[in-house]
C-alpha cells in the first residue's frame, strides 16, 4: 500500500489523539450540547458526539439536549445554559456582529467545523412544483422560530423576490402539515438525510427544489458563508440530486469554556471522526479532520487551537 501524505497525517493524528500521558484522567465536569429538533440531524449528531465523549473522557459527563436549533443554541451558550452548541455559520456571523435576531454582539469561540449543512426546500412530488418561484403566495413553513432555517429562509425568499405565506413550524408539525396539504412546502436546514424527512418520503414521495441560482445574490448581500452544494444521489430515494445552498455547521462555545474541556472535545472530534456520523447518514455525511479548523467567521477557542497544533505536530 502506498503511504500518502494524507494517510500519514491521519495516522499520526489518530496516534496523537489516543496517546494520552500515563495517569491522564481528563476534566471532571458536566457538559451540555445544545443540539436541535427531534427527527433532525443536529440532535442525532450531538447524541453520537456526547456518547463518544463519554467513552473517551469518563469524567466528562456529556449530554445532548433538543432545542429549536442555531439561534436558540447561541442564546443558550450566551446565557450559560449550554456549554456547547451546534450553530450555522451564517447565524454565528449575525451573533458576532450583533445583527438581528441578536440585539447585541455575542462572543463565541469554535471547537470545530463539524459538517456541511444543506438547505432543503421540500415539496410533495405529486404537487408538480419544480421552482421556488411557483410558491409565491402559497403557505410555506420557513423553519421553527429560533432556527437557522428561519433566518436563511427570510434571506432566501427576499433574494429570490418571492413572497410566500410564511409559517414558523417545528419540523414535526411542518411534516404533518405538508403530508396533510395544509402547507405547500417546508424549508429545512440540516444534514443528509434528515431522518424525519426520510421517513416521510417513504409514505409521501417528496421533491427538493434547486436553490443554487439564488447563491450569488445571497453572497453579495451576506458574504461567503453560503456555497453551492450537491445533494448526494440516493440521500432520499427517488428525490434526485439538485444543487442547493450549503452552510458550514460549527460546534461553538463561550470564550470562558475551560481549555482542558475544549482540548478533550477536540481530541474526540479529530481522533474519532469516523465514529461521529449517525447511522442513517453513513455514506452521505462525514466529518473531515482536514477541515475541522475552518471555523470562519468564529475564531477557534485557544484550548482548541493549541490542541490542533499539538495533534498536527
Amino acid at each position: 500500500m502506498t503511504v500518502t501524505r494524507r494517510t500519514a497525517l491521519l495516522g499520526g493524528l489518530a496516534f496523537a489523539v489516543s496517546g494520552c500521558a500515563p495517569g491522564y484522567r481528563g476534566p471532571d465536569r458536566s457538559v451540555t450540547i445544545a443540539a436541535g429538533e427531534q427527527g433532525g440531524f443536529y440532535l442525532a449528531f450531538a447524541e453520537v458526539l456526547a456518547a463518544e465523549l463519554n467513552r473517551a473522557e469518563p469524567r466528562l459527563h456529556c449530554a445532548a439536549v433538543p432545542t429549536e436549533a442555531s439561534v436558540a443554541n447561541v442564546e443558550r451558550v450566551r446565557d450559560g445554559k449550554a456549554d456547547l452548541g451546534l450553530v450555522l455559520a451564517d447565524v454565528a456571523q449575525s451573533a458576532l456582529a450583533g445583527r438581528p435576531p441578536f440585539p447585541a454582539p455575542v462572543p463565541l469561540r469554535a471547537l470545530g467545523r463539524v459538517y456541511e449543512n444543506y438547505l432543503q426546500l421540500v415539496v410533495r412530488a405529486d404537487d408538480g412544483v419544480t421552482d421556488l418561484r411557483a410558491l409565491a403566495g402559497r403557505p410555506v413553513s420557513v423553519g421553527a422560530g429560533g432556527s437557522g432555517a428561519a433566518q436563511l429562509g427570510d434571506r432566501l425568499f427576499a433574494a429570490a423576490g418571492v413572497a410566500v405565506e410564511a409559517r414558523h413550524l417545528p419540523l414535526a408539525e411542518a411534516i404533518a402539515a405538508l403530508a396533510a396539504r395544509r402547507i405547500d412546502a417546508l424549508l429545512w436546514s440540516g444534514g443528509l438525510p434528515t431522518p424525519a424527512l426520510a421517513e416521510l418520503n417513504r409514505t409521501t414521495p417528496l421533491a427538493l427544489l434547486p436553490l443554487a441560482s439564488v447563491i450569488p445574490r445571497l453572497r453579495a448581500e451576506h458574504g461567503p458563508v453560503y456555497e453551492q452544494v450537491q445533494v448526494p444521489a440516493g440521500a432520499y430515494p427517488g428525490v434526485g440530486a439538485p444543487a442547493t445552498i450549503g452552510v458550514a455547521n460549527l460546534l461553538v462555545c463561550a470564550p470562558a469554556l475551560p481549555p482542558d474541556v475544549a482540548a478533550a472535545v477536540v481530541r474526540v472530534l479529530a481522533g474519532r471522526a469516523a465514529d461521529l456520523v449517525p447511522a442513517q447518514a453513513v455514506g452521505t455525511q462525514f466529518l473531515d479532520v482536514r477541515t475541522l479548523i475552518g471555523t470562519q467567521p468564529v475564531p477557534l477557542h485557544p484550548g482548541a487551537a493549541d490542541t490542533y497544533r499539538a495533534l498536527h505536530g
